[in-house]
């Protein structure tokens, strides 16, 4: 079997296509949406073109996922970024109940076998949370207690939009990275699993026209996300520093 991992697309269409036109090439038996589909400039599309697959596709919840489900049903979160709930404010606007139906059915992990790699447990952040951030400097002494007993060989993580591979005691942890707001180079990153091993995925595409794109909708961070995540995205080293509470 071959098992791609896509998380952290955030509405961002264009990324998306270009990576299921690459799933599509190279073969790939099942995708895992491993959380944050949502919120985005285009959450309603996102949501039609997954929906449309011709290959099995399974979910999990990320936290904005989750933060959207609560916001569509009246459930606010007052700690959350003033950008971050501006976000999730418009998506509702844009949804529909069934959409609200899909995110509610979403389980928080999944576990699949995979034919010479073992058992791998896909998560949003980490097993017991979806917004603990986790990078490849995080320290290990602060990670084996959290991984030591969830019961997999290997934990496909996302969240934090930047990938990595590394050992935390027995267990290889991988980050897919985003497909649609990656933190270093421009273009989208993904996950490839198969009997041969696990494949950190880099995607091209045209970000000058997937930019343009986004800036025609009415997506209140149009313009930002365009900028900023598209064409621009920040550099890794930066938000390496931000998530290491070092800024």
């Amino acid at each position: 079997m071959r098992l791609a991992a896509l998380y952290d697309i955030h509405g961002n269409v264009p990324a998306l296509e270009a990576v299921l036109n690459e799933v599509r090439r190279l073969g790939v038996d099942r995708i895992i949406m491993g959380g944050d589909v949502l919120p985005g400039p285009l959450p309603c599309e996102s949501m039609a073109i997954l929906a449309s697959l011709d290959l099995p596709v399974e979910y999990i919840i990320g936290n904005g996922d989750r933060e959207l489900l609560s916001s569509m049903r009246g459930q606010k979160n007052t700690a959350l970024p003033k950008v971050a709930q501006e976000a999730i404010d418009w998506v509702p606007r844009e949804f529909t109940a069934e959409h609200e139906k899909a995110l509610s059915n979403w389980p928080t992990l999944l576990l699949h076998e995979i034919r010479g790699l073992g058992t791998a447990l896909f998560c949003h952040a980490t097993p017991g949370s979806d917004t603990e951030n986790l990078t490849r400097l995080t320290p290990e002494d602060q990670l084996v207690p959290i991984f030591q007993d969830c019961g997999a060989q290997i934990v496909v993580c996302g969240h934090t939009h930047m990938q990595f591979d590394r050992q935390i005691g027995k267990v290889r942890v991988v980050n897919a990275g985003s497909v649609g707001m990656p933190f270093g180079e421009p273009g989208a990153s993904w996950l490839l699993l198969d009997p041969h091993g696990i494949h950190l995925q880099q995607t091209p595409y045209d970000v000058t026209q997937a930019a343009e794109r986004i800036r025609r909708i009415d997506y209140p961070q149009a313009d930002d996300f365009a900028q900023n995540y598209i064409l621009h995205p920040p550099k890794e080293e930066a938000m390496l520093e931000v998530l290491s509470g070092n800024k």
